[in-house]
């Protein structure tokens, strides 16, 4: 006899991946639970420099050097996601803004810029660093403000080419301007940060001669210029995550969202679209120009090579990658563009002639294997299948070409490394992610953003079972 007592239209539930069972956890939290968490997570984070494990550490480059450009990085991926992931507007030149962040800093504190204000002028050098970020800051938001007031009016692939054209002036005019920026010869010894100055440290913590003590026990004194740089740019980053976090939770970061789905919808609802989309492009800037300034600070000098359009690129693989939208995922994207370079820079693609012909000739036999796979049972693969071989097949015929390269150009001591291909296995990256997972490691999951938590946990709570028929 059938029990009528039971809700007979349950389904199966949906199948759950890894990530959305993270997510549900962590927007199960009250927000103290959350900072009880997210506490101890950033303290490990901090002290991953120092205590660093063999299986991540960078050989032959400084690991606290590689964390301090992921801050960087992250600071850049987190600005564009505002502008990208946030309002859906493609910005290509997104390097501009953090070249103006990087030489405000190096034309008020470079003895070779004409505007030095650190010999005899308003900025005692001491502190001039710090005193200049917030102007990096002011500058690189006026420069946003007079990008897109202009330029916003036009949306796609028009305003991908305009962002474009402003990320190349901003390099041509500091490469041509020789009186103001020294041209290509650059700016040097640019101001940082000069704290904690001592007799084993002359110039400060943050100072470039600053190496650190490998034997110390104490972190402080084992943590080298690099390491206190990524802890200065962890607490930026908290800084700005917590101001773009509120802005998104508020009626500015609704509008984003509407902008981005369907601005046409969106004007028509009454929002303001153009206003909102300047507001993404000044937030979106201020924040390149801060990750600018700690860039001059760090590396002391600026030159214009090091803000070619390859670099803007690069920071939207970011993006792309840890998935367009989510502030953690594009900050796990930031960590892949700045540490897998890093961590390959010490791996050759061909260690000797004998063993590039070998990796040739198994690559030839892998796109053989594959074009006899599709020729013979291409019709009976599923579609997964079929985009998986279509994948290979891509990437196999790229790495043979580099692979007869390396073999036919070889020589001792200075074959090409993995380190030098960042741009070819990042490129593969996004084409896979395309075909196989085009919204990014970890996908913006949309939710109401009025009163956050309590709203969406009220929408998703399953009603509880009723009894039907007779039993009712």
């Amino acid at each position: 006899m059938t029990d009528l007592t039971k809700n007979t239209a349950t389904t199966t539930p949906p199948r759950r991946g890894l990530g959305d069972a993270i997510r549900t956890w962590w927007d199960g939290l009250s927000r103290p639970g959350q900072w009880a968490v997210g506490v101890p997570i950033l303290l490990a984070l901090a002290l991953l420099p120092i205590y660093t494990p063999p299986l991540i550490d960078t050989p032959g480059v400084s690991f606290g050097g590689v964390m301090a450009q992921f801050a960087m990085y992250a600071l850049i991926a987190i600005g564009l996601n505002v502008v990208v992931g946030q309002a859906g507007l493609l910005d290509l030149g997104y390097v501009g803004f953090y070249a103006v962040g990087a030489y405000t800093v190096a034309l008020l504190t470079s003895p070779n810029s004409p505007w030095n204000q650190t010999d005899g002028g308003w900025l005692e050098p001491s502190w001039a660093w710090l005193a200049c970020l917030p102007i990096a800051v002011a500058l690189t938001a006026v420069a946003g403000l007079i990008l897109g007031a202009p330029t916003l009016r036009v949306r796609g692939d028009y305003l991908a080419i305009v962002t474009l054209g402003f990320g190349e002036i901003v390099r041509l005019m500091a490469d041509n301007l020789d009186e103001l920026t020294n041209g290509s010869l650059g700016l040097s010894k640019v101001a940082y940060p000069e704290v904690g100055e001592s007799e084993t440290h002359p110039g400060g913590v943050f100072s470039p001669g600053n190496l650190g003590d490998p034997d110390s026990k104490n972190p402080l004194e084992h943590a080298n210029s690099g390491t206190w740089w990524f802890w200065l740019g962890m607490v930026l980053v908290v800084v700005v995550l917590l101001i773009i976090g509120n802005l998104e939770r508020s009626r500015v970061g609704r509008s984003w969202v509407a902008i981005r789905e369907d601005e046409d919808a969106a004007e028509i609802m009454g929002v303001p679209t153009f206003k909102f989309k300047l507001w993404a492009f000044v937030i979106g800037a201020s924040v390149g120009g801060l990750s600018g300034a700690m860039y001059a600070g760090q590396v002391t000098y600026v030159n214009p090579k090091q803000f070619d359009i390859i670099l803007s690129m690069l920071f939207l693989c970011a993006v792309v990658l840890g998935g367009s939208g989510n502030k953690l995922g594009v900050i796990v994207g930031a960590f892949l563009i700045a540490y897998l370079p890093m961590r390959l820079q010490s791996v050759q693609l061909v260690s000797s002639e004998s063993t590039g012909y070998l990796l040739l000739a198994l690559d030839v036999a892998v796109l053989i294997g594959l074009w006899l796979l599709w020729r013979w049972r291409g019709d009976t693969l599923g579609v997964w299948v079929r985009r998986g071989v279509i994948t290979v097949s891509i990437v196999a015929v790229v790495f043979g070409l580099l692979l007869a390269g390396s073999v036919l150009l070889f020589r001792k001591g200075g074959a090409q490394t993995l380190g030098d291909l960042k741009y070819f296995y990042f490129g593969i990256a996004l084409v896979v992610m395309m075909i196989l997972r085009p919204q990014g490691l970890f996908p913006v999951r949309q939710k109401l953003l009025t009163y956050g938590r309590q709203v969406y946990q009220a929408v998703v709570r399953k009603p509880a079972a009723e009894p039907i028929g007779a039993g009712r």
